[in-house]
This record gives C-alpha cells, structure tokens and sequence, in this order.
C-alpha cells in the first residue's frame, strides 16, 4: 500500500520526478512473535501505519522504534520507520534505517528505491544511481526509477544512459513532461539536435515553461550561438531558479563568452541549490584554480568526483592543482594514472611533462612533451582548425593550455609543449 510523500518546496521538475513516490510497506506482525508477545507487536505495528496515515510522524516514529525493540528483525518496520523520518526531513537517519532494513533481509523493491530517492535527495546522486539501477533490473517498468536514475546519469554527464533509460518510456506515447525535458536534454547532449527539437515542440505545447527554455538555450549553446543561449538560460531562471542545473548551463555560456566573473556567480547559484552538481563544482574549481584560490578549488574537485566517481576530467583537474600547489610527486601520480587511462589526453600530457621537469627527469619530459605535440598534430589533421584537447569528454579549461611560460613552471625548467604543430 502506498502513502504520498509530498516534497511541498519542490520545484515543478522536481515535484514531477519525486511526488508520490514514498511508501509505506504494511505488514502482519513479524514471524517470530508469538501469543501475548504477537498481539502488543501487531497493536504497536497498526497503531504506528495509523500515526504515519494521519501525518503523525513523530509519534509515528516513537512507536515504531518501540516495535522494533521488541523484534529488530522486521524489514518493513524498519522500512516504514525511515520512510517517517524522511518525511520529518530526517534524510541521514532515512538513509541509515532503509540501509539497515536491506541488511536485515529486504527483498522488497520498495525499500530500495526508497533508499535510493533518499540519497537523491540528499543530493548524493552517485549513491542513488547504485541503488535505483538495482530497482530497474528487478523491475525494468518501474517509471520513477527509470526518472530518477536517468536524472543522476544526466547530472552526471553521461547523457547516453539517460537516453537507454528514457526512450522505452517515451516509446509509450505518455505525455510526461518529466521524460520529454529529460530525454530532450540528453538528446541535445549527444548531439541529435532534432530529436532535442522535437521533444522541445512537445514541452510548449503546455505553454511557456523554464523547462522549455533551457532545450533551447542548450541548442543554441551547441550551435556555439551564445547570445541567444544566454537569453533563454536567463528566462528559464525569470521563470524558475530552482530547475536543476539551470544556473550551471548558464554559467557555462558565460565562461563560453570569457565573463569569468558572471560565470563564478552562475554556478555558486547552482551549488547553493544543489552542492553536488558535477558540472558547477567542476567548472567554479577551474576558475578557482586559474585565480590562484587553490584549497577552494580542491574542494569543488573533491565534491565533482564524489558526484562522478573517478571522472578522468576532475582527475587531471587535481594534478594540475597538485601541480600548481608545489606537490609534484602527487600531480605525478595523479597524472600518469590519467594518461593511461586516458593516453589520447592531450593536456594531461602537457601537465605530465612539466610534472617531469620539475623532478629534474628530462627524458620523460621530453617524451610527453613529444607525445603531446603527436596528438596535437593527429587532432589538426584529422579537424583542421580544431582546438586540440576540447573534445567530446571536456577538461574544463576555458581555452586551451599555451606553451608553458604559465606560472605552473619552475625558474630554468623547460617549456612544455605547444599545442599546436
């Protein structure tokens, strides 16, 4: 049986990926209760489902804390526990109770998805993600799993997923303006920019919307037609500020266009709505580094790759910082684990050299500074006019790294390479 959770503060996005999607798992009294000791465990159980229908969730939760003294077994009381306190806002001690619940033997779904709209809105989308990709393979049709998991794959930046997750969906024929805006966004993404469009035609159909503004900033951004993108980024904010993502789309345009300062606000607006943001903790950590603000950088570093676990964008990100802060035996090691990860990465191969020629070991230097100017010279052959390294899987520069006289160089140390033959 279902109960609403409504999250009344949300968003309309938001209100469409997590309204009603709370529930209360109601179970007989737990097996190994018996007699007299089974009718107080049953009392105590319908008495705490009763407290949680009416609202009352405080008490809900003294009574279902008493139940599960007496029998710490039962995965549903536990379940239903954590379920009250999320709807207190008590998302931590949620977490730990759904966790607990699927410890003690929880087979339900139920429980795990709740764990996983738990995490999502404690903004740990990483963690989410985990759990709700378990909820779609036992259950491939359950809708708000496929949403939310393809929300966190998008934040994630790995529009590709989004899509697999959504097209079935689509396919359907609902008009589910959730889907529509999520999977137009990852189309937009990959770069199928009719299908984008056509999802975006859908979405007004229901009128003006912010949600509708943003397919068509991030069209135009694609397009590289910034002007216009900036105007409809800015509209969607007019309309509404808390859409997801919105101020870091924006303030992506603007360090497009060199206004480093609009664009710094633009993702604090974002990490002030969401500290887990991927792409604003990526982005402000780039323009932190550049002005010299190292441990503020780090730390957007360290919360993009808590989002993004081991992306190799954020990796070269902390070497560089590493770098720059005078740890070069860390930004070694940083580096060259991203290189072989990554061996096309052209910066990193730059970084990498200058790594090696502050350790005094020229002939490494020497090797990726001719590795590096290699890759260079296959990207200009291969795109003539192209900017080697700003490819599919960005790295977060503004522009591309120059010939090293930057002040990541020591005094005689040797010029990395440029970037271009």
């Amino acid at each position: 049986m279902t109960i609403r959770d409504p999250d009344r503060h949300a968003p309309t996005l938001r209100r469409a990926l997590l309204g009603g999607l709370s529930v209360l798992l109601v179970a007989g009294p737990p097996a190994r209760a018996q007699g007299a000791a089974e009718g107080e465990t049953g009392r105590l159980l319908a008495h705490a489902v009763d407290l949680q229908r009416q609202g009352r969730l405080e008490e809900a939760v003294g009574e279902y804390r008493r139940l599960l003294a007496r029998v710490p077994e039962s995965p549903e009381a536990r379940s239903n526990l954590a379920a009250a306190l999320a709807g207190l806002g008590r998302l931590e001690e949620a977490v730990t109770e759904y966790r607990e619940a699927l410890a003690r033997g929880g087979t339900n779904p139920a429980i795990r998805f709740n764990l996983g709209l738990a995490y999502y809105k404690t903004f740990r989308f990483a963690e989410a993600a985990s759990e709700l990709a378990r909820v779609v393979d036992e259950e491939p049709a359950h809708r708000a799993a496929r949403v939310l998991l393809a929300d966190c794959r998008l934040r994630a930046g790995d529009a590709k997923a989004a899509i697999e997750l959504l097209e079935p969906l689509e396919a359907r024929g609902a008009d589910d303006k959730a889907v529509a805006y999520l999977l137009g966004l990852a189309y937009l993404r990959e770069g199928s920019e009719l299908r984008g469009r056509l999802l975006l035609d859908r979405i007004l159909r229901h009128g003006d919307s912010a949600e509708a503004h943003v397919l068509m900033g991030t069209a135009r951004q694609m397009a590289a037609e910034y002007v216009e993108a900036r105007r409809e980024l800015e509209r969607a904010i007019a309309l509404n500020p808390d859409l997801p993502g919105v101020h870091a789309l924006l303030g992506r345009v603007l360090m497009l266009v060199g206004e480093q300062a609009g664009a710094a606000e633009a993702f604090r607006a974002e990490l002030a709505r969401n500290p887990a943001d991927f792409p604003a903790n990526l982005h402000l950590g780039v323009l932190l580094r550049q002005d010299l603000r190292n441990d503020e950088a780090m730390q957007c570093f360290r919360r993009a790759l808590a989002a993004k676990p081991g992306a190799v964008e954020v990796r070269y990100q902390v070497g560089a910082l590493q770098l720059a802060m005078g740890d070069a035996a860390g930004a070694l090691a940083t580096l060259r684990a991203v290189v072989e990860e990554e061996p096309s990465f052209v910066e990193a191969h730059v970084s990498l050299a200058t790594v090696y020629y502050r350790l005094r070991r020229k002939a490494d230097g020497d090797r990726h500074r001719r590795i590096a100017q290699d890759l260079s010279r296959e990207i200009q052959s291969r795109e003539p006019g192209a900017r080697p390294g700003l490819g599919p899987a960005y790295r977060g520069e503004t522009t591309p790294p120059g010939p090293a006289g930057s002040p990541d160089r020591a005094p005689g140390e040797p010029e990395a390479p440029p970037l271009t033959p």
